[in-house]
């Protein structure tokens, strides 16, 4: 049985891989079940990289998307998760505007 919060958190990578179809792929490949050996590193490295937002190719981005990977496997970060990622996409369609 889900909880409201992990469903939330299961709509927000679906967006996600809906919304931009080159994440998309890779996160619905790292989301697969029996891929924690692959999805652990991956969070790790791309939080490390959002903290080098300065570089020319790495960013901020990527701090939300480690986290995303990493609560995949850690039930209690997916209510923040979920909720900071609904936060993340309303300021930046806002930002659109």
């Amino acid at each position: 049985m889900s909880t409201p919060t992990d469903r939330r958190f299961r709509r927000q990578i679906a967006q996600i891989e809906r919304r931009y179809p080159r994440i998309g792929g890779a996160l619905q490949r790292l989301t697969a079940p029996g891929r924690l050996w692959m999805r652990l590193p991956a969070a790790i490295l791309l939080i490390l990289g959002g903290f080098l937002g300065f570089l020319p190719v790495l960013g901020v981005w990527m701090l939300p998307v480690g986290l995303l990977l990493l609560a995949v496997d850690l039930p209690l970060l997916r209510p923040a998760v979920g909720g900071l990622m609904v936060r993340l996409r309303s300021r930046f369609r806002r930002w659109l505007r």
